[in-house]
């Protein structure tokens, strides 16, 4: 909790955002910035959807904090799972969607095209035709499938991690609680 507090924006750098401040008063709720049994598997979900089906750095922050408020996530653990789509992480993503994408739907996309492409700076003319090439298609089909995955699997996780930290405070809390009185019993006892 402490490093995804630390990592995520604080909620007055979100609201200094220029494409967040039409929406400031909205975002700033302080139920979106609660730790919750409800709004931190939603802001794992929402985070893993978002930072793999956009991997695009800025807009995957800005989309979680504006995607809180209609599932009414929690914006930290959103932001910070955003993380894991890194450049570390965004070449095996890219494979992996357009192996994905080929294989649901019969496309002959190449994964090494991007590459190259991206390598020689290629032409804004060249990035629109390998748009309307099968390329296109299978990656944005194998990112919609892989992030939806990753979310559902990211949300139940969460709600289980959650469930059981509660479940070990609630436990030490009763442990303390039962030694308190025990300790209180065995003085008492030792005083008469």
């Amino acid at each position: 909790m402490n490093w995804i507090r630390r990592n995520s924006p604080s909620r007055e750098e979100l609201l200094e955002s220029r494409f967040i401040k039409p929406f400031a008063h909205r975002v700033a709720h302080s139920h979106l910035w609660r730790f919750t049994r409800t709004s931190v598997p939603r802001g794992t979900a929402l985070g893993l959807f978002v930072g793999i089906f956009f991997l695009i750095p800025g807009v995957q922050i800005l989309g979680v904090a504006l995607l809180a408020l209609p599932f009414r996530a929690n914006i930290p653990i959103g932001a910070a799972m955003t993380f894991l789509s890194n450049p570390a992480t965004t070449p095996f993503l890219i494979a992996a969607s357009v192996w994905l994408g080929n294989s649901m739907f019969g496309l002959h996309a190449n994964v090494a095209t991007i590459s190259i492409m991206v390598d020689e700076g290629a032409s804004a003319g060249a990035w629109v035709r390998w748009v309307l090439s099968d390329a296109a298609p299978a990656l944005l089909a194998g990112l919609f499938v892989i992030s939806v995955v990753s979310a559902v699997v990211g949300y139940l996780l969460a709600a289980l991690f959650w469930d059981n930290w509660i479940r070990l405070r609630w436990r030490r809390k009763l442990r303390r609680a039962r030694d308190q009185r025990h300790e209180a019993s065995t003085s008492d006892g030792t005083a008469g």
